[in-house]
């Protein structure tokens, strides 16, 4: 069966919100950037991850590492780079987990 996380997290960095969302379908190469925005963008990515029940997380961290490969080119509908592999495997970890019925 073919399923897909959906990771978004907020975060304020000097304000301004950043919010992005991940996706990853097994057998996939790498998780997918699937929207990426600041300011109004971020609150309407919020917004409809809410309306649609995908896990928000909070990472800080994670958040200012997106926002460097999205300055770096990365686009929505890009696999994740291979230098936020390691970060974004953990809150896909954590997204599994705490939505897995034991």
């Amino acid at each position: 069966m073919t399923y897909c996380f959906r990771y978004m997290r907020r975060c304020k960095i000097i304000d301004r919100k950043i919010a992005s969302a991940i996706g990853y379908t097994p057998g996939e190469p790498a998780p997918e950037l699937l929207a990426f925005g600041k300011g109004r963008e971020a609150e309407r990515i919020i917004a409809l991850a809410e309306e649609a029940g995908v896990t928000i997380v909070q990472d800080a961290a994670l958040a200012s590492l997106l926002d460097v490969a999205a300055k770096a080119g990365v686009k929505p509908g890009d696999y994740i780079p291979t230098w936020c592999w390691e970060a974004v495997a953990g809150i896909l970890a954590f997204v599994e987990k705490s939505t897995t019925p034991p």
